[in-house]
């Protein structure tokens, strides 16, 4: 076989064994693994980050011994492949480098299999989702897990990295019964909430769970993602009101922010109710019975964003 055949059949080995791995961060690499039992493991290259020739080495994964000299041919496939490769020297054990491998499930169309997260009801099939009380830049983004596992990490950043200018706290948990949901408080800087918004803000969430991967993203605007706290309302009795102030958080001037608002009115009784629009801060509901609740939500009145929940009962 000629030299230059050999040549070029090492330079297709060597290009396929980059296909099968991407760099996430120093020293850390996702596997693309075909998550079915007829794609074959992929198979990477490491090699000891050593100048020296001589030097005899080895190579651990966690506390197994995984081969000796300085490249090592690794095969990759389901998460007990994955994890931490060390390169020592063989005479004081020293480590020279490392690399920590993950993997990430993809079906037979290169798309990745997404199974840490749970999906929200509302909207439909959304893992990641974020909402804001205001025009203020900042809002919250949300996420759930089946249930809490100490070994599950998340990072939450603007996909366009520093320069997205958005910043995000430590994500906090909060267990209810078999689910775990996790908030950060986001806030886009220098935002201004009197300007048209003409580039969406683009959120990108990590999740590794031990050695497996996985990405979510969400694309918005602060408008799309708007949904006011409740208004603090009250009923007088002696003329059949109900009146209401605007959230304590929502932006300010309301002459520029807007609310329109529904008034709901439902009988214990009869276990019926009804609803009612109205742009003021105050609407009379004729003929009120003993057995009735009111409440009231507000939404921006010019942009059809998300309604606010229901306040607290007004009667």
């Amino acid at each position: 076989m000629s030299h230059l055949l050999l040549a070029l059949l090492s330079l297709f080995s060597f290009a396929a064994l980059l296909e099968a791995q991407w760099k996430l961060r120093d020293n850390v690499y996702v596997i693309e693994s075909e998550w079915n039992d007829e794609t074959p493991a992929k198979r990477v290259e490491l090699t000891c980050n050593t100048s020296d020739e001589a030097l005899p080495v080895y190579w651990k994964k966690d506390t197994a011994l995984k081969g000796t000299g300085k490249t090592l041919i690794a095969e990759m496939k389901e998460f007990p492949d994955a994890g931490n490769y060390t390169c020592l020297t063989a005479n004081t054990h020293e480590i020279i480098s490392y690399v920590f491998f993950l993997i990430t499930k993809i079906d037979s169309n290169g798309q990745m299999i997404r199974s840490i997260l749970k999906s929200f009801k509302e909207p439909n099939r959304t893992f990641l989702k974020c909402e804001a009380k205001n025009y203020s830049g900042i809002f919250i983004c949300s996420w759930m897990t089946e249930n809490e596992s100490p070994d599950v990490k998340f990072t939450i950043r603007s996909l366009k990295g520093s320069q997205g200018d958005v910043t995000c706290s430590t994500p906090v948990a909060r267990t209810d019964e078999a689910v775990t949901e996790y908030t950060a408080q986001c806030q886009k800087e220098n935002y201004c909430p009197f300007a048209e918004e003409h580039q969406p803000i683009e959120m990108f969430l990590e999740v590794i769970d031990e050695v497996e991967y996985e990405n979510y993203t969400s694309s918005f605007f602060i408008r799309d993602i708007v949904k006011p706290d409740p208004p603090q309302c009250q009923y007088v009795a002696t003329n059949g009101t109900v009146t209401w102030t605007y959230p304590t958080t929502w932006s300010k001037p309301k002459s520029y922010f807007p609310l329109t608002f529904r008034v709901k009115v439902e009988s214990t009784k009869k276990h019926e109710s009804q609803v009612y629009d109205a742009d003021e801060q105050s609407f009379q509901i004729p003929e009120i019975g003993p057995n009735v609740k009111i409440s009231v939500q507000a939404r921006d009145r010019y942009y059809k964003s998300s309604w606010s929940e229901w306040s607290s009962l007004c009667r």
